[in-house]
């Protein structure tokens, strides 16, 4: 027995290092291109029992430190990133509801976000600040690890004798707590930590008997914590509240477009929590803005063709730290009226467009957990064959959609019941299921790629595939209460042949195959048949079969990872090609309608 587990486990060993040196070095590189000069380092990713993937990280060197691109880190991590004139903001939805982590040139803060505006926003201090090196933004690779553990509460690490990233997202760490602030590489936390958006601005020398007479406002910009828009039947209120002691400040009456504004001398403000914009009352909407010198102007909007608007007037609190400006108008009843009809059509067209809106993409990866699926004769699972091109997908829609909402029925070696998967897909919305598979024949020769949509079983070979996708529900407790009536002998689903959906899960179909066939050189077409996991969706749905694992060389093919980013990438084509055709037709529609 223990010879045994010694020739598995060599076997095992032997196989992953055969596929990591079958993944070219720039292959399957998320990050961008090597410079010259530059080099990378290897990141192994774990993302659950005996899956995950090998990516390579930009790096460089100055002297004997190790530097990482930040933008190449957060791609080989599946994240989206973005740049802002010399600043990088990272996305990340590895648990709801996600959040953003903001991170400038010259500054040693990073600042962490969440989607809940409930939860308190995180400053972590870098024991280096971030630097710039080129176009690339840059930190020494531990700080760049560990800002990545604290923020995604995952375990990531560098080894300077292997010179590799170890990454673990099979789950978050345990016992880790780090909604406190966080401090990398430091003693102690900051006592005062400037907002990480904008550097601290150098200190003045003053004498000591100077600086300690000279008033807060001298010393610091007011910050300004919020405001507060208060309609009345004559007018509005509008409450500046912000901190004392109180800045000089001067109000400008509304011009002809109906623009007032608002400034405030020495003082500080988060430009995207303050900008606000308003309906159903005189004031339209309020912009703030940063002067270079330090102050602050607010650009208040007034709907001055509902409202003739009489006065506006600055008051001062000092005892409660606000600026209140009151707004007066009479009313034009009318105007009101009219301006409230057309919102109320805009309001019912913008519902329709928000419906019709392909903005929920389901993803399921066939099998899991107890059940392998297909295995070829190299030892190839399909479950882990599958969870990979699934997540490739997901990863490739959040890029190019960052508006589209990407639900996986699993995320890990989970077992899920078929019935379960669609009950998912539809509790969350979905506007589109797409089911992936590996195929599998007692021929070995039969080879190819080929789509199903639900339907009644057209040949002998769409009844054994759906036969054999059909046979897990074996594997569920309670799978003859669940799947009562069905029989996996006689065409499960002939009556949904003529859904709602069936024209546009044809076109679904259709257009996956299409960069699938040429990816996989042979295609086997669309086909109907009764799968039990296309019952549940009540949305268009698909399911492909990306190959057979079954077939030697298909198999070879079907566990390179860099073939399975391929097929990702060929099934994302097909879901672009029918959400352009779906949203264009679908707009086409209600504008007859109107």
């Amino acid at each position: 027995m223990p010879d045994m587990l010694h020739g598995l486990r060599y076997r095992l060993t032997a196989l992953f290092l055969a596929i990591f040196l079958m993944l070219p070095a720039s292959g399957l590189d998320a990050a961008l291109p090597l410079l010259p000069g530059q080099a990378s380092v290897p990141l192994v990713v774990t993302t659950g029992y005996n899956q995950g993937y090998v990516i390579r990280v930009l790096s460089m060197r100055n002297g004997t430190r190790l530097f990482v691109d930040l933008e190449s880190f957060a791609r080989s991590l599946r994240l989206i990133s973005r740049r802002e004139q010399g600043s990088i903001v990272i996305d990340e939805s590895l648990d709801s509801p996600g959040s953003f982590c903001s991170l400038m040139a010259g500054s040693n803060f990073a600042r962490i976000v969440s989607r809940d505006p409930d939860l308190p926003k995180r400053i972590i201090q870098l024991r280096s600040p971030v630097a710039l090196s080129g176009n690339r933004i840059v930190l020494p690779v531990t700080d760049a690890c560990r800002i990545f553990e604290l923020w995604l509460d995952r375990q990531i690490s560098f080894s300077p004798t292997s010179e590799k990233i170890s990454a673990r997202f099979d789950s978050r760490r345990e016992g880790g707590n780090f909604e406190a602030t966080g401090v990398v590489g430091g003693e102690e936390e900051p006592r005062s930590s400037p907002p990480p958006s904008l550097p601290p601005k150098p200190a003045v020398s003053e004498p000591a008997s100077s600086a300690a007479s000279a008033p807060r406002s001298e010393e610091l910009p007011m910050p300004i914590k919020g405001i507060e828009v208060d309609n009345r039947a004559n007018g509005a209120i509008i409450t500046v509240q912000a901190s004392l002691p109180l800045v000089q400040a001067s109000l400008l009456s509304p011009d002809a477009e109906g623009y007032a504004y608002f400034s405030l001398e020495k003082a500080s403000c988060d430009l995207r929590m303050l900008s606000k914009i308003y309906s159903g009352g005189v004031v339209k909407s309020i912009t703030p803005k940063k002067f270079e010198g330090g102050g602050v102007q607010l650009t208040i909007s007034l709907d001055n063709r509902a409202y003739a608007v009489r006065s506006v007037e600055l008051s001062r609190d000092e005892k409660n730290g606000r600026y209140v400006i009151y707004v007066r108008h009479e009313a034009n009843v009318e105007e009101i009226h009219k301006l409230e009809k057309q919102r109320q059509i805009e309001k019912v067209i913008s519902r329709d467009i928000e419906k019709w809106k392909l903005d929920t993409i389901v993803l399921d990866a066939g099998h899991g957990g107890k059940d392998p699926g297909a295995v070829g004769a190299g030892g190839t699972r399909e479950k882990d064959v599958v969870i990979n091109i699934v997540r490739d997908i997901g990863g490739f829609i959040r890029q190019k959609w960052p508006e589209v909402k990407v639900v996986y029925t699993r995320s890990d070696d989970t077992f899920i019941p078929l019935h379960e998967r669609g009950r998912i897909a539809n509790r969350n919305g979905g506007k589109l299921f797409v089911s992936v598979h590996c195929n599998a024949s007692p021929s070995h020769s039969a080879h190819g790629s080929e789509v199903y949509i639900l339907g009644p079983h057209k040949t002998k070979a769409s009844l054994d595939v759906a036969m054999m996708e059909n046979a897990v529900i074996r594997q569920e407790t309670d799978y003859r209460e669940q799947y009562k009536g069905f029989s996996e002998e006689y065409l499960i689903m002939s009556s949904m042949a003529q859904s709602a959906f069936i024209k546009q899960s044809t076109t679904l179909a259709q257009n996956i195959l299409r960069p699938d066939e040429r990816l996989m050189n042979t295609s086997r077409g669309v086909r109907q048949a009764g799968f039990m996991v296309l019952w549940t969706p009540s949305m268009p749905s698909a399911l492909v079969e990306v190959g057979y694992l079954s077939n030697p060389r298909e198999e070879r093919v079907l566990s390179s990872r860099e073939q399975q980013a391929r097929l990702a990438w060929a099934i994302f084509q097909g879901i672009r090609a029918y959400r352009r055709d779906y949203e264009a037709t679908s707009m086409a529609a209600m504008e007859q309608k109107r």
